[in-house]
């Protein structure tokens, strides 16, 4: 970029785009993306990728699972749902365990190496599924699936958080986690094309490999994180000792993690609830089972998720504009609000499938925020660690939110459509969490 083209109070840049100067501040006039610089971008891209990827390795799961449990069960119905809920405890902890190894490495041993063992990791495993034939050798695959894809995500939110300006990181921030949205949808869109042939939506799994070449060659360590390693405070890197017994950052850990738990726990429980609730309102229309099957997915996978992109892409603006704590309040108050309306108003396919759109950005968009707000909690030698902490902590407690969830939906005195509309009592939690988070607008990352 010449240097007249250049935002007069953008940070001269060296070599590949990065900034020298560990205030990349910006103006906070003019467009978001004015001065942004082309390594920036790549940077970005590259997030976006391995993020995508990430929620494929995830969701791929949800939609295969019936045909892959039913074929390595020999039919049992029975067993194949309990292995399912097993399964999904089994991924949040591996997620949780990945997550805060994985984002305490990349605080001591750079963001590009373990970026690429994270990716390579998930990858590796996911192709390997289409070998299984065994129930607990395809528990052990999830698990170490797992492990890649919660560790894949601390490391590129806190890259973005410390190669984009002040002025434009929000907005990264939350490109970055929309990203998502692409998963879902190839997740749903492989699921669709192999139908009950699983395996090769676990092989196709294999390509986000092909990354690492792509990082290899391009991605460089952030010049916040290389003054880090090379001052004394580089020696505490990673360490959870300063992130858990610190009273300046064990606060913002912990109520960081809770804040996760809700939006992590509310989309296990609501959120994905979505394709149920679809699938109970055709039966009691008395749609065929197997069509009624096939409508919700596409009701769920497509349209919903259309919706909740929306809502993840809105999240950067709005808290740009308005502030990140009045913005994660307002997505917890209006999906508190939104939930009541989708579980009982709905009479007909049609009208569910104008809902879903609103259904899915309210609940799911904020968990853009958390891409953007849990590394602006942090400095640069624990950043990783704890965004990691809080969001992949937030996987652990969501946990018994889940196992609960499953006994009340089990309940024969409870109908679905009570049991979702309880469960989002969750989402005052999240308000009265935010309240006693500190704003982090117009704020430059903290260094010590």
């Amino acid at each position: 970029m010449d240097d007249e083209k250049r935002n007069p109070e953008e940070p001269a840049v060296d070599g590949p785009g990065e900034p020298v100067v560990l205030d990349p501040g910006g103006s906070s006039s003019g467009r978001w993306y004015d001065g942004v610089t082309r390594y920036q971008w790549l940077i970005l891209i590259i997030a976006c990728a391995g993020w995508v990827f990430d929620v494929y390795e995830g969701q791929i799961f949800n939609i295969t699972r019936s045909d892959m449990l039913l074929e390595v069960l020999d039919g049992d119905e029975a067993a194949a749902k309990a292995w399912g809920d097993n399964f999904l405890a089994i991924f949040l902890a591996g997620g949780t365990i990945g997550g805060l190894l994985f984002g305490s490495l990349a605080d001591r041993w750079g963001r590009r190496p373990i970026m690429i063992a994270t990716i390579l990791m998930y990858s590796i495993f996911s192709g390997l599924t289409y070998f299984a034939n065994d129930i607990y050798v395809i528990g052990v695959l999830r698990f170490l699936v797992a492990l890649g894809i919660g560790g894949e995500w601390a490391v590129a939110a806190s890259l973005v958080a410390e190669v984009f300006p002040k002025k434009a990181r929000a907005q990264a921030a939350g490109i970055f986690h929309a990203s998502s949205i692409l998963g879902t949808w190839l997740a749903a869109l492989s699921g669709i094309l192999v139908g009950s042939h699983w395996r090769y939506a676990y092989l196709l799994g294999v390509l986000p490999a092909l990354l690492i070449v792509w990082v290899r060659a391009s991605v460089k360590e952030p010049e916040r994180w290389q003054a880090i390693r090379n001052s004394d405070v580089g020696q505490k890197s990673g360490s959870f000792r300063d992130l858990l017994l610190n009273p300046k950052w064990n606060g913002l850990a912990f109520r960081g993690m809770l804040l996760a738990a809700v939006g992590l726990g509310t989309f296990w429980s609501v959120t994905v609830a979505g394709q149920d609730l679809v699938r109970a309102l055709l039966l009691s229309l008395g749609t065929d089972p197997e069509v009624a099957g096939a409508k919700s997915k596409f009701a769920y996978g497509i349209v919903q998720a259309a919706g909740g992109g929306a809502g993840l892409l809105a999240f950067g603006p709005l808290c740009a504009r308005f502030g990140r704590k009045p913005t994660f309040i307002a997505y917890h108050i209006l999906g508190l609000l939104i939930v009541p309306v989708v579980c009982f108003l709905p009479q007909t396919y049609t009208q569910m499938l104008f809902i879903l759109p609103v259904f899915g950005f309210l609940t799911l968009g904020m968990h853009s925020g958390y891409a953007i707000y849990f590394p602006e909690l942090f400095p640069t030698h624990i950043r990783a660690t704890g965004a990691s902490f809080c969001f992949n902590g937030g996987r652990l407690l969501a946990v018994p939110v889940l196992f609960f969830s499953g006994w009340l939906k089990g309940r024969e005195d409870v109908s679905l459509q009570h049991a979702v509309w309880w469960l989002s009592s969750l989402f005052l939690v999240g308000i009265v969490v935010m309240l006693t988070l500190p704003e982090t607008k117009q704020r430059d990352l903290v260094e010590n």
